[in-house]
């Protein structure tokens, strides 16, 4: 494969504007071809690409990302696969971008995929579309230490009702495909020791924020970043594990008028009780925060506003159960004209 410009291996905000100066090198030396076909081998096989670029490249709307997504798909043979096993074959191969629409654009794509490569599973890429989602979601409930309420195999049979063009999918199905997950979750690509994204989405906000202790009321400098539906902060940028973890479940958030901070926001349980979070101690032992709430601290009243903004979007959106919602919908109404 050709050496590539040491810009196409960077990571960070800017992931798809290199990727695509990357491969614009490329073109432009008369090493790739500008054709979905090349573009897509090159992001499928080239060693060393950061894969959350290649995510956010692949679930752009443009003609030439949609096509190159078309030909990045075909490239994955799930002939004679399980879900489970296609979902974990194509979940390495990138990293899922956290907009809704992308998401939506690349799973659709994936669905079809697996259609054509498994005729006669299912009875509409609907179906499998809405089931690779409810597979994905398991995923993060049975492995992600935060849910302390883990599905039954029976939740997971009752969610999927109906999904096959109005029929049940058989059960031995759903056994076998909750059973894969629960032996062992998703392995998730990482670029290097700097993405600090925990889950398959890119983050929805992250930035340094001042915070006030819990114990020991001072202010201190942390990088925060929000994902999951949970904030994380950490000491440093470089930092691969962080050294706290507040999930936002039943929170609120809230401008906060401190004397000697302007830029205060606050996220608070509205039920008065203790916020449960956890946090490491210098010896490395987790222990649960003694916060009754946390008051943080913004560079100025805009970073404040999109912070709160961004918190409260996270507490009360789940593009997976939204993206799931619309398609089951969809599957509802197209059988009940039918009827």
């Amino acid at each position: 494969m050709h050496t590539l410009p040491l810009f196409m291996h960077r990571s960070g905000s800017c992931d798809v504007w290199f990727l695509l100066q990357g491969v614009h090198y490329l073109v432009e030396n008369n090493l790739l071809e500008w054709q979905a076909a090349s573009v897509a081998e090159f992001l499928y096989k080239e060693e060393g690409l950061n894969k959350t670029a290649i995510g956010n490249f692949l679930g752009e709307r443009e003609e030439m990302h949609l096509d190159t997504l078309k030909a990045f798909v075909a490239l994955h043979e799930f002939s004679d696969l399980n879900l489970v096993q296609a979902l974990r074959q194509f979940l390495w191969s990138f990293r899922l971008p956290g907009e809704a629409q992308k998401i939506d654009r690349m799973m659709e794509a994936f669905a079809t995929r697996y259609c054509d490569c498994n005729p006669g599973v299912f009875q509409s890429t609907d179906t499998c579309y809405i089931l690779s989602f409810a597979i994905i979601m398991l995923n993060t409930s049975l492995h992600n230490p935060n849910v302390k309420d883990k599905p039954s195999l029976q939740r997971f049979i009752s969610m999927n009702r109906g999904i096959n063009n109005g029929e049940d999918l058989p059960t031995e199905l759903l056994t076998k495909l909750y059973a894969s997950i629960r032996s062992e979750p998703f392995k998730i690509p990482e670029d290097d020791g700097n993405d600090l994204t925990l889950t398959f989405f890119n983050p929805d906000r992250e930035g340094w924020l001042l915070k006030m202790g819990g114990r020991i009321k001072t202010w201190k400098r942390r990088w925060f970043i929000l994902t999951d539906s949970c904030l994380y902060y950490f000491e440093y940028t470089t930092d691969k594990d962080p050294i706290g973890i507040i999930p936002l479940e039943n929170l609120c958030v809230r401008k906060l008028q401190d004397t000697g901070k302007s830029n205060c926001l606050e996220l608070y349980n509205p039920k008065g009780q203790k916020i449960k979070a956890c946090k490491t101690e210098n010896k490395g032992r987790v222990v649960q925060g003694k916060h009754q709430s946390y008051r943080l601290n913004a560079a100025t009243a805009e970073e404040r506003d999109n912070w709160i903004d961004a918190i409260r979007a996270s507490i009360t959106k789940d593009p997976f159960y939204d993206l799931v919602t619309q398609r089951k919908r969809k599957v509802i109404s197209n059988n009940s004209s039918l009827d």
